[in-house]
This record gives structure tokens, sequence and C-alpha cells, in this order.
């Protein structure tokens, strides 16, 4: 059906337009979006023909799936900013994401690497080769800064202040937030641009912070590899994820007292109960080392 195609293209511009979001969000919303466009078809409704009872059972198909509860909330958050753009829109009379239910969450705490794995990882690549100083210096970024992996490939030259020793950043929502480097991490970035960055661009001319052995900026896939492949050299078993570090920066500071809000501006979240989270982790890690240690744990 050619119009819904037309509609959610035209959704997916407003929330560009209107939130900043960026490019791997607005595709986040496509693909739920399509994904019930492909479910409706075949039963000959359109987007805008569907109500409350339909979604009820397209929400059920995913369950039948196996899709995870988590998935599903998130499936069902998109349509309902879907639905209640429509209904802004004048194109529906009535929102049928309305009376619906998100399925109840457990709270997730992130994985964290200890301080002790941290050290291993950073450790793991040889530093002798020009692509694994480069490395270096990016995983030593990414744990003393928090950026998100999708900020650190995309970090450009001019963003990277090393007078004050400060990067500058855009995260979500095209917010602004400026991040202190911290010594070794500045070291080891002022290290690797002497002597890794020039045999990496040749002669290109680009200002990206950390290129890919092609001389071009990285993708977030090529890094997350090769965080893998560290993690296997150092010996960690745990699983990672694209956040790992980035939780263990926020999980670190919190352990060692640091102010909540300060972390929250740090990693750039909008809201505090975002940032919450990481005080379970620090009560959680408390909890372990009490039942490992104490006597009576």
């Amino acid at each position: 059906m050619q119009r819904d195609e037309l509609t959610v293209e035209r959704f997916i511009d407003s929330l560009w337009m209107e939130r900043g979001l960026s490019e791997n969000t607005l595709q986040a919303y496509r693909r739920d979006i399509e994904a019930l466009r492909g479910w409706a078809e075949p039963q000959n409704k359109s987007l805008l023909s569907l109500r409350s009872f339909d979604l009820l059972g397209y929400l059920a198909f995913l369950q039948q799936r196996g899709l995870k509860a988590r998935s599903t909330a998130r499936a069902l958050s998109s349509l309902r900013s879907f639905y209640q753009w429509l209904l802004r829109e004048n194109s529906i009379d009535e929102d049928p994401t309305l009376r619906l239910d998100a399925p109840k969450l457990g709270r997730k705490l992130p994985d964290a690497l200890s301080e002790e794995d941290v050290e291993k990882l950073l450790s793991a690549p040889n530093v002798e080769l020009s692509l694994e100083l480069r490395d270096r210096a990016m995983l030593e970024v990414l744990y003393a800064c928090g950026l998100r992996v999708s900020e650190l490939v995309g970090l450009q030259i001019a963003q990277v202040n090393t007078q004050q020793g400060v990067i500058r950043t855009t995260g979500k929502g095209g917010k602004e937030r400026q991040v202190p480097m911290g010594e070794e991490a500045l070291w080891w970035f002022e290290h690797y641009m002497r002597k890794a960055r020039p045999d990496l661009v040749g002669s290109a001319q680009h200002g990206v912070a950390f290129p890919s052995k092609r001389g071009q900026q990285m993708t977030r896939q090529t890094f997350w590899h090769r965080i893998k492949h560290y993690a296997i050299r150092a010996g960690i078993s745990k699983s990672l994820s694209p956040h790992t570090l980035r939780h263990a920066f926020a999980t670190h500071l919190v352990n060692h007292g640091a102010d909540l809000r300060v972390v929250q501006l740090l990693l750039g979240h909008s809201d505090l109960s975002t940032t919450q989270i990481y005080t379970h982790v620090a009560r959680q890690r408390m909890k372990d080392l009490h039942r490992e240690h104490h006597p009576r744990g």
C-alpha cells in the first residue's frame, strides 16, 4: 500500500526535524513500523485502519515468534509515537495504542567490567603496531570519557582540545557536551597522533581522529570486532556489548563516590533516571563483595 509507505516516511522525517534523532534511532523506528505494515498487508489492512484489537493481535504474534519482553516493549513504544503523530496530523480519529499495556520488564543491570578486567583489555593491543596503537588510544578514550561507540568512531580531531584535555562531542538529540580526558587517555591520544595516525591516513586529507586501516572513518561494527578480539586476547570471558566500556566508566565513577548528576552530564543523559541504574550496579557490586568476603555473607 503506497499510502502507508509515504506515511511512514513523513513520520520518520518529522522525528528527524522535531527531535533530531540519530540515523540509527530513526532506522529502528522505521523497522518497527515496517514490521507492523508487513503483518497487516496480508490481511488487507492499512496502518491507518488498525484498531486496538489489531495491535493486540500483532503483539501476540511477536510474542509467539519468541520476541523478548524488552524488544516487544520497544516495538510498542515506536508504534505509540507513530499513532500519536497520526492523531496530531488528523490522519486518524483515535489512537489505537492508548489502552495497550507494555509487557512488564525487570530492571536489567548493564554488564560492567571490573577495574582489573578493564586494565587487561586496555593492555591487550600491541602498541608497536600502528593499527593496534590506534586501538589502544581508542580504548583509553572510550573508557576515560564514557563516549558512545558512535561518538568515538565519528570523533574529529577538531573536537579534541589537547591543551585543556577535553573532548567536545555531540550526543543524542544534538546535545553537545564536553568531557575531560584524564592524563592517561590524553597521553595515549597524543602518542598515537604522533606515531600511528600518519601511517593510517597516508596522503588522505580528512579530520577523523581514528581512521580505519584504509584511511576512512571506521564503522561501529568494525571497532566492536576489534574490542572482542582484544577481550579474547586478554582472557576476558564475560559477554561484551557495544556499551561495555561506557558502562564501566559510569559504574567505576559511582563506585568511587562520584555524584550522580556529574555522571549524568558526562554521559550526556537527558534524564537523571537513566543514570540512576548505575547506583543499582554499585549496590549489587557491594552485595557481591560482602557475600564473597564477609564470614557471614
